[in-house]
Parts: C-alpha cells; sequence; structure tokens
C-alpha cells in the first residue's frame, strides 16, 4: 500500500523528527510495510525535498519567502483572520497547494491520501486529490476553528462527506464534529505517543507539581495558581512552556504569595521532559476543550498520575480507575483538593499500582505499531468503499 500523507505541519528538521506524532504514524506505518510519503507547505529554511528518518517530504510553495509564515507557527488561524496579508497567503496555499497535490499524486501514485486537520489539508483534498480515497483526521485546533467560525461549516461538511473514513483523536471532537456535520461517521483513534521515550524511571520530587503546555487561557495556568495557593506550604509548581499569558500570570503568583513555590521554566529541549515528568508527584492539566492532551498520556506513561479538568478530550486520557483524577472546569477548591489528595501517604502506597495498569492502558492505545495497525485497517476499509 502507497499512502500520502497530507499536512500543513511536519517536523522542520530531523532533530524534531522525535517530537511528531504524524511523523510518528509515519513511521510505523513504514515499518509495517506501507510506503509513505509526506506534502507540506514550504517554510524558512526548509528545503524543497528532504528526507526525515527515511520518510520522504516534499514541501510547495505558496507565497514570497518572507510571507510563508502559516505553516509551523501554530498560529494559522490567527493569521488569516486576523489580517489580509494571512488572507492572501491563504488562498496561496490553497492554489499552490491543490496544484501540487494532483502532481504527487501523479509521481507517487499512492492508493490513497490521508489528510491531517480538515483545515487546510482537507479543503487541499478536495481540490488536487483526484478520485483516490481519501482518509481525513481531526485534530483538535481545527474542530475548534469550526466551532469559532460558522461560514466554514459548509466546506467542512464537505470535506468530511469526500472522505472515505473520517477518524477525531478523542471521542469529545467526534462529538463536536457531528454537532456541525450530523451526517458524518466520525471513528475515534488518536495519534502515537512516543513509548520508547516515555518509561518509568527515577523517584518523585515529594511535593512538586509541574504543568507542561502554552502558556493561555485555554490551558487553565491561572486556575491552576489559584489551587495551588490553597495547598500546604511546602509544595512546588514547575510551569514548563511559554506563551503571551506570561506577563500576567507572573503576576497572579506575585498577588497570590507563591512566587517563591513557582519555577518558570519556559520552553525546555523534548529530551528533558521524561525526566520532568518523572520527577512530580502530578501532572497538572486544568485545560479546557484539550483535543486529546498529549501530555496526560505522556506522564502516564512515566507513571505519573494527571489531574486534570474533565473537558475536551481529557476524559479518554485521565481515569481514576488508573489513578488519574478529573476535576469539573473552574471548580478551584476541587482542583486544589485533588492536589492535596495525592500528596497524602495513602496516595503514594497505591500509586504504584494503579501507575501500572495506566501505563499499560496507554501502551494500549498510543504504541506506535499499536495505532498503525488500526489505521492500516482503516486504510483497508476506506479502499473497499472506494471500489463500491
Amino acid at each position: 500500500m502507497r499512502v500520502l500523507f497530507l499536512t500543513h505541519a511536519y517536523p522542520r528538521f530531523a532533530a524534531d523528527a522525535a517530537g511528531s506524532f504524524i511523523h510518528r504514524l509515519a513511521i510505523a506505518l513504514r515499518d509495517a510495510g506501507t510506503a509513505v510519503q509526506v506534502l507540506a507547505p514550504s517554510g524558512e529554511g526548509l528545503a524543497e525535498s528532504d528526507s526525515i528518518d527515511g520518510i520522504p517530504v516534499r514541501r510547495f510553495r505558496y507565497a514570497p519567502r518572507g510571507m510563508e509564515s502559516l505553516a509551523y507557527t501554530g498560529t494559522m488561524a490567527e493569521q488569516v483572520l486576523g489580517s489580509w496579508s494571512g488572507k492572501a497567503a491563504l488562498a496561496g496555499m490553497m492554489a499552490s497547494g491543490s496544484w501540487s497535490l494532483s502532481g504527487e499524486i501523479g509521481r507517487f501514485g499512492p492508493d490513497l491520501v490521508h489528510a491531517h486537520w480538515w483545515f487546510p489539508a482537507g479543503l487541499l483534498a478536495l481540490g488536487g486529490g483526484s478520485s483516490r480515497p481519501l482518509v481525513t483526521t481531526l485534530h483538535g485546533s481545527d474542530v475548534r476553528l469550526a466551532k469559532k467560525v460558522s461560514l466554514v461549516h459548509p466546506l467542512f461538511r464537505a470535506v468530511l462527506a469526500r472522505s472515505r473514513a473520517v477518524t477525531a483523536v478523542s471521542s469529545w471532537l467526534a462529538g463536536e464534529a457531528v454537532a456541525m456535520a450530523p451526517n458524518a461517521s466520525i471513528e475515534v483513534e488518536p495519534m502515537p505517543a512516543d513509548t520508547a521515550a516515555f518509561a518509568p524511571a527515577g523517584g518523585r520530587i515529594p511535593g512538586r507539581f509541574t504543568f507542561v503546555g502554552r502558556l493561555n487561557a485555554q490551558k487553565g495556568v491561572a486556575d491552576l495558581l489559584e489551587a495551588f495557593a490553597l495547598i500546604p506550604a511546602e509544595s512546588t509548581l514547575d510551569v514548563i512552556g511559554g506563551g503571551d499569558d506570561l506577563d500576567a500570570l507572573r503576576a497572579q503568583a506575585e498577588r497570590l504569595g507563591v512566587t517563591s513555590r513557582v519555577r518558570w521554566l519556559g520552553h525546555v529541549d523534548r529530551s528533558a521532559l521524561p525526566e520532568a515528568y518523572r520527577s512530580a508527584q502530578a501532572i497538572m492539566m486544568p485545560s479546557r476543550d484539550e483535543g486529546l492532551g498529549l501530555v496526560g498520556v505522556e506522564a502516564q506513561l512515566c507513571g505519573t498520575p494527571v489531574i486534570a479538568y474533565r473537558s475536551g478530550g481529557l476524559p479518554d486520557v485521565v481515569d481514576p480507575a488508573w489513578g488519574g483524577r478529573l476535576v469539573e472546569p473552574g471548580d478551584i477548591a476541587g482542583l486544589a483538593a485533588a492536589m492535596r489528595d495525592v500528596l497524602t501517604p495513602d496516595a503514594a502506597n497505591t500509586r504504584a499500582g494503579l501507575a501500572q495498569q495506566a501505563r499499560a492502558r496507554m501502551l494500549d492505545r498510543f504504541a506506535p505499531a499499536a495505532v498503525a495497525g488500526r489505521y492500516l485497517r482503516i486504510y483497508e476499509r476506506a479502499m473497499r468503499r472506494a471500489d463500491t
């Protein structure tokens, strides 16, 4: 089988490859005997053609170099909605991407196109995908965009209708998508995690809580600081990540009197994350409308429990039966109570067994070979549907 991945986000350099769930799926499919090639937009400093861990990648130009800023930044929607230059760049991406996809289908001859994110990859497939069977995966930000901008609902429904199979990385995302496209049939199938890098080792630092993610309102760090101020003074909080809310959050920590107990670590190398997870007594995820919550998967692969809001895709990942804690969004007292609970001796005594169960569940659901096997079955069904 030959599969063409169509995406706006793929590792920029070989050193970034371990951090890409799409790249992990490509490698796992390749290892299972499937030929995979990637088509993605260009970006600053990127070659037209490349090979990352043996996966061929071709990139198409879509604007003058100074305007090719939509991909790889995580701000595509903001640029397109907020400026005419962003809209012009998107128009170029649609035209050039559709043309490039047609050419790549002719050169590579894929049996199937797998579009990651309905926007923009799914839209590109509508224009340049010919009659090849299309599988579209919804990752989260693309569904949030469709919810935010009702004018795109017809395009969203058109991509899903054209797709022979549609997957979403969490049951919540699938439900959100069906609310906008009632006739869609969506399977829940997440992307693979790096199960080799994230594994139990070492010991916990007593009283340490850790947050990993962008510092914005959606991730809920402001709520976390409020809850942290209510737990014992000997506890500490590590905040890993950066974002626009950093200064406001630092000021909030000052007002709450917890500045001396909070470390703002900024962006860290991905290789440092396993140890960050392993050293914490719990990983904090007070996010709202999280597409899935890969941080929660990685933490539990390291044997660390997760305290999260019962929101978005997080209940797919965090389960009290495996030692996790789910708190209703906005319940600051409940969040603080869950944090105090993991500090008790009883929690420490039961954590080891539950951590083993949680890791086993994460391996079953997110190991690359397991995910690749499920996607191969999805591809085969999509191809059979195309033949009928």
